[in-house]
């Protein structure tokens, strides 16, 4: 068992690595391929990025990089993580802040179209795969992830009604200060980003795993210890060629638990028969893991 959770302790900071060098190259060509170059503001603490940079020019008279502001804005907020979410999840978060604001500084800004609708639609759909995917991998972009964590553990309400909320006032300020046709080419970018996030992060969707094994304790203890998974068990069930009496287990995994279990599966029975049901309904207690 000890070696179960060893190995997958080592795939899932693998995992979160290379998520995080994903989420940054996607975010750095939504930004510098389509959302600069159509005058697109993308969501969140990017968005606001962008507008502080649009201002830097206004104010001081000098365009300070997207990347530097991005970072900047970042700071406190991953200091607030640090404090009040976790001391792991805000190491993962630095490293990923980081890598989004080097690859946005050394990615050059290039224009691929100038018709900013066919940049808010492209741009937010990569922004949307890149989050996507760093969601799915467990990781925060940092931003409005940091603060709408802190408000839900605060106040209870669901973060994505916070973020809806934040992207709201940018998106409302972007037609403020640079015209109103900035505020609805964002609120498509929002948009189609939002859907592809949905699309890729798949975290939410129930499975159910049927068992059949002849280690049903070997089984149900690691599903217990490395995915906190309760284990129906049903005994006395027989092969209907073999006439082997073998155990019946059933439990409910989520979409982004699927790679852990086939690994413990394959670890700790490789004989054993799964079959797994897509997309269940669960009613009753089912907790989710938020990391």
């Amino acid at each position: 068992m000890i070696n179960v959770l060893k190995n997958l302790s080592f795939e899932k900071l693998m995992q979160k690595l290379s998520a995080s060098v994903v989420y940054a190259i996607l975010s750095a060509i939504a930004l510098n391929l389509f959302f600069q170059p159509g005058h697109v503001y993308s969501s969140g603490i990017t968005g606001l990025a962008q507008i502080f940079t649009t201002l830097s020019v206004r104010v001081i008279g000098q365009n300070l990089p997207v990347s530097i502001t991005l970072y900047l804005l970042n700071l406190p907020l991953l200091v607030l993580a640090w404090f009040k979410i976790g001391k792991q999840f805000t190491l993962y978060t630095v490293l990923t802040v980081t890598l989004s604001s080097v690859f946005i500084h050394i990615i050059p800004q290039y224009t691929l179209a100038t018709d900013p609708i066919i940049n808010a639609i492209f741009g937010g759909a990569v922004m949307g795969a890149g989050i996507g995917y760093a969601l799915r991998s467990g990781i925060s972009s940092g931003g409005t992830d940091i603060l709408s964590l802190y408000i839900r553990k605060k106040t209870g309400r669901q973060v994505g009604n916070i973020s809806l909320v934040f992207n709201g006032i940018i998106v409302l300020v972007a037609g403020i200060l640079f015209g109103w046709q900035y505020m609805f080419y964002s609120l498509l970018t929002i948009f189609v980003s939002s859907r592809v996030t949905d699309a890729i992060y798949t975290k939410q969707r129930k499975m159910q795993a049927t068992i059949i094994t002849k280690n049903p304790e070997a089984v149900t203890q690691a599903l217990h210890e490395v995915l906190h998974r309760g284990v129906t068990v049903v005994h006395s069930a027989e092969g209907g060629y073999s006439h082997i009496n073998m155990t019946l287990l059933i439990t409910i995994i989520t979409q982004a638990e699927y790679q852990e279990f086939k690994h413990i599966m394959k670890i700790v029975d490789p004989t054993a028969f799964v079959s797994i049901a897509e997309n269940v309904k669960v009613l009753g207690r089912f907790v989710e893991d938020e990391t």
